[in-house]
């Protein structure tokens, strides 16, 4: 996974924490509901990169 990639990730779930947080303190079940979701989202996305440099490895291993 590339560097971006992990950053982009990390500021989507922070975001996402963010938003959920305010929305828990201001009573905005909307808010605090899609922050959760931009969460998973990252989780997703960090997962799927995850295979993608195990598959890399893998790779890599048989090479040598």
């Amino acid at each position: 996974m590339g560097l971006g990639d992990k950053i982009s990730n990390k500021v989507e779930e922070l975001s996402g924490k963010a938003k959920e947080t305010f929305g828990d303190a201001t009573d905005n079940e909307r808010l605090e509901t899609e922050g959760q979701a931009q969460q998973a989202e990252a989780g997703v996305k960090q997962a799927a990169e995850n295979v993608k440099d195990a598959a890399k490895d893998v790779k890599d291993g048989f090479s040598n």
